[in-house]
């Protein structure tokens, strides 16, 4: 115990400072009046336009236990996820990532379980060092592995492997394997690698870099698997465990709103306009957090356009990084939908080429397939929670992995007191 009573005491009257210098009784009233007015269309501060309602605006409930039991759409799911090691420093002045992809089927299929790829991307300034390899195969065919080297910077090398170790995995294994999906693939995460989209704007340095050879053929390979899955008729879908979108709250802020959107970002807004409470509070009685939260169903947003924040490359008239795209450009612009799940307080956000949802019933199956398998699951849909435990490194993984590379580079990793303290997590 390192706090005293009085310690304690401090940092309840800090606590109650604050709030009584932020005053949350109106919020909800804020987010009904961006939902009836400000959505369809929602411009930025230039007047374009970076949300709009696909088809009618509205939100839903479903009972829980009903939608859960619902006969659901697709037989079989197909998930996909990448785990990394984190970036890792070195000595001798290398960094580098390594990420693992596999690719989940729901009901399971073992041969499609087994195949893995794994990447390994490092930045070094010795720029006469020989690091690229071609894709190599092992494990008899089923999976393979690769090493690239990132492009220079001077700063932000540590995202930069590791963005392009990730999503270089995931999509590469994506396309090898997308001939096994035989009705719905579903990524762990965005439907675009968001976080090297991002990069723009970051830092100069970084927005620069986004137009380099190698993040523009990291995007490529989404690009050509929405195509693939267009062309054949099959949907594929990214589940959004932890959305972190400002497209709407910044929106809010730059536009003549009248007020400075209230929320940190637009999980907050959606949580505040589709958390339900139960009628019977009572009266004169503040109840604790969360305590009258209704828990019964989950509560559903419509379908969205996005064309915002790092979805902006994507929409028919952002550049896609210079990645060529070979259908109509609306076609791979983002759309989504918000549900959120009371038993655990927590908003999903689920993403879809337009290609797939501007059909109206393709957007209700999606709908019907994602809201059933949370209800059941209390959570991520099943194909999601196996591709992440396939792709996972346990943290004894990661710190042999570590250690096999310092024994290949002859360097001892760059060691910190937080990674001291923290271990091998950190």
């Amino acid at each position: 115990m390192t706090l005293d009573p009085i310690h304690v005491d401090a940092i309840a009257r800090l606590a109650g400072s604050v709030a009584d210098s932020v005053d949350d009784s109106d919020h909800d009233d804020f987010a009904e009046t961006v939902w009836t007015e400000w959505l369809d269309p929602l411009t930025d501060g230039r007047g374009r336009t970076v949300v709009e309602p696909l088809g009618e605006q509205q939100r839903a409930r479903v009972d829980i236990d009903d939608i859960a039991l619902a006969e659901r759409p697709f037989p079989t799911v197909h998930g996909i996820d990448s785990g990394t090691i984190n970036p890792t420093s070195f000595k001798n002045g290398v960094v580098l990532d390594l990420a693992h992809a596999a690719m989940a089927v729901d009901p399971s299929e073992l041969s499609v379980h087994r195949a893995r790829t794994i990447v390994a991307t490092v930045h070094t300034n010795d720029r006469t060092a020989s690091l690229e390899s071609d894709w190599v195969s092992m494990d008899g065919g089923h999976s393979q592995r690769r090493l690239i080297r990132a492009p220079q910077v001077n700063r932000y090398a540590e995202a930069v492997v590791h963005a392009l170790s990730l999503y270089l995995a995931e999509g590469h294994h994506a396309r090898k394997h997308a001939h096994t999906v035989e009705d719905f693939l579903l990524l762990d995460g965005p439907l675009y690698p968001k976080e090297i989209l991002t990069w723009r704007d970051r830092n100069p340095e970084l927005d620069a870099l986004t137009y380099e050879a190698r993040p523009k053929s990291v995007l490529e390979n989404y690009v050509r698997l929405v195509e693939r899955f267009v062309e054949e008729k099959t949907p594929i879908a990214g589940f959004v465990k932890n959305p972190s979108a400002r497209v709407i709250t910044d929106a809010l802020t730059e536009n003549d709103t009248g007020f400075d959107a209230p929320w940190p970002n637009d999980t907050t807004f959606f949580t505040r306009l589709l958390e339900q409470q139960a009628d019977e509070a009572q009266p004169d009685v503040e109840p604790e957090p969360g305590e009258n939260r209704r828990t019964d169903e989950l509560t559903v947003t419509s379908w969205f356009i996005s064309r915002g924040g790092p979805d902006g490359a994507m929409a028919a008239d952002g550049d896609a990084l210079g990645v060529e795209r070979k259908l109509d450009p609306e076609c791979y612009e983002v759309t989504f939908f918000v549900l959120y799940d009371p038993r655990t307080d927590l908003c999903y956000k689920v993403e879809s080429p337009y290609a797939v949802t501007r059909d109206p019933e393709m957007r209700q199956r999606l709908q019907t397939q994602i809201l059933s398998e949370v209800a059941a699951e209390r959570g991520p849909p099943t194909a999601v929670n196996k591709a992440d435990e396939l792709a996972k490194i346990s943290a004894s993984e990661k710190a042999a992995i570590r250690r096999k590379f310092e024994s290949i580079l002859h360097s001892e990793q760059q060691s910190t007191h937080d990674k001291r303290r923290w271990g091998e997590e950190y």
